[in-house]
């Protein structure tokens, strides 16, 4: 994937499994972000458990405001993540998460996509679920995919990554992107959070 990949942080410095991820990734302080010579597609925000988010996201559209922002929670919780959302943030994971998911987020972020972690995506959909229209009969999701991409589709849908996808069903990850990228053009979704919200919404197949 070729995208600009900046770790922004109080401290300026950039952990190890973050260049395992993107070894070309660049670091900044927060105080000096603007004197970064990189503009970045991707924008990773470390964030402290008390940190000021409406004050960190200002500070971080002032000098990049095209650039989508990727949070990087020291201490992950709901709250801050919804908080987060509220303010633009495109992505939402734990700072110490393995490159391969670090991998996995900038590419559903890089895709217009937004990463949700699992436990805030149950919470949304159940907050959601009531405000979505009822189907129609015979407007099933599945009728207009495959029996491999409602597979695939279901999997996505209760949160797994593509690899965990690729592992449970048997194929390469590259054959799972493939499916992902047919089953949001199918259905008319942007996302892995809009395709949870309507599989969960319409669970009959």
């Amino acid at each position: 994937m070729d995208t600009r990949n900046l770790f922004v942080s109080k401290s300026g410095e950039i952990l190890q499994r973050w260049l395992e991820a993107f070894p070309n990734a660049k670091a900044a302080r927060l105080d000096a972000v603007a004197a970064s010579a990189s503009h970045p597609d991707l924008l990773w925000l470390r964030l402290s458990a008390d940190a000021d988010i409406p004050a960190r996201f200002g500070e971080i559209r002032r000098h990049w405001a095209e650039s989508s922002v990727i949070v990087l929670a020291e201490v992950p919780s709901d709250d801050q993540a919804i908080a987060c959302f509220s303010q633009g943030a495109r992505g939402y994971c734990n700072c110490h998460a393995q490159p391969a998911l670090l991998r996995n987020v900038a590419e559903v972020v890089s895709q217009g996509g937004l990463w949700v972690g699992e436990s805030l995506l149950a919470r949304l959909l159940r907050a959601t679920s009531q405000a979505l229209p009822a189907s129609q009969p015979g407007a099933a999701w599945t009728q207009s995919l495959t029996e491999r991409e409602c597979q695939v589709a279901r999997a996505i849908a209760d949160g797994a990554a593509n690899k965990e996808v690729a592992r449970q069903l048997g194929i390469t990850e590259r054959t799972v992107k493939a499916h992902s990228g047919a089953i949001f053009q199918k259905l008319g979704v942007r996302d892995r959070l809009q395709l949870s919200l309507l599989i969960h919404r319409n669970p009959e197949h």
